[in-house]
């Protein structure tokens, strides 16, 4: 399934037509315009080069059962490094526009601050994100468990609704088919894991839920950085932080690392918050 969402029909000059989403809910799920947004770019450069961020904005909602028009921006190509723009459209509304740069591999010193938490390996953690929705939200379906993904939830919020909750959530999750062995593949396979669960988490502090009826939200942006290549479908750990929430609006951190502990992206995301009366 996943391979048919990333795979695009080319369309014209740099522009391409994306599948629609698995999804049925009521908006399609960022992840997937992410995705095929980097997939779109990606085919617009040259093979020796790979995508080391994208930031990217969500203009409207998405329809999930529409294919979705991508239209890419050459905005530079130089020796190491080309920047792409993205226009994601249905019905003529654009839903999504992205920067992606991509660079041609060079030698450096390596070095990460960021060290990966001890955590169970996926193997010993049962509880889906699936299953964990479905409690929160006292058993209602949740729209995104037709997705290809495997997500199991390491801490989830064990305190009662009304107790903030502020340790950082973790969960294990890879694309759930193989993908082979191209690295572009594997990059917008974790373009695609990168949104989901990231802003959820920024209601806990005030000790809500985002499965809660009465929040009325979106993302309203993401930002990504590649640090070092990593396979999608294998299981990566997605360390999230809530670093704000006021105004209205949230702004969660996440990190992923390998199950040999290597940091591999970073992400930023931030949602809207709302709450109906």
């Amino acid at each position: 399934m996943f391979t048919g969402i990333a795979t695009l029909d080319r369309a014209g000059d740099d522009r391409f037509t994306g599948a629609p989403s698995p999804d049925r809910g009521s908006r399609t799920y960022g992840g997937q315009l992410l995705a095929q947004a980097l997939a779109a770019a990606h085919a617009t450069v040259n093979d020796d080069r790979r995508v080391h961020s994208l930031h990217a904005y969500f203009l409207r909602s998405g329809a999930p059962e529409q294919s979705l028009e991508l239209v890419v921006e050459r905005l530079r190509d130089g020796r190491s490094f080309s920047l792409r723009n993205v226009r994601a459209l249905q019905n003529g509304n654009e839903v999504l526009r992205m920067i992606a740069s991509f660079h041609v591999a060079e030698p450096g010193d390596e070095y990460a601050g960021a060290q990966m938490p001890k955590v169970p390996p996926p193997d010993a953690v049962s509880l889906t994100y699936a299953q964990h929705t479905r409690r929160e939200s006292g058993g209602a379906h949740w729209s995104g468990d037709v997705r290809p993904m495997d997500i199991r939830y390491v801490n989830p919020p064990s305190a009662p609704r009304g107790v903030p909750v502020t340790e950082d959530q973790r969960l294990w999750m890879r694309i759930n088919e193989p993908l082979g062995d191209d690295p572009a593949i594997h990059a917008i396979g974790l373009a695609y894991l990168s949104d989901s669960t990231l802003v959820d988490h920024v209601v806990l502090p005030h000790g809500q839920r985002w499965q809660d009826p009465r929040l009325r939200s979106t993302s309203l942006d993401h930002a990504m950085w590649f640090h070092r290549p990593a396979r999608a479908d294998a299981w990566l750990l997605f360390d999230q932080r809530v670093e704000s929430a006021g105004r209205g609006r949230g702004l969660a951190s996440g990190r992923f690392f390998t199950q040999d502990r290597e940091l591999v992206a970073t992400c930023l995301q931030e949602g809207l918050i709302r709450w109906s009366t």
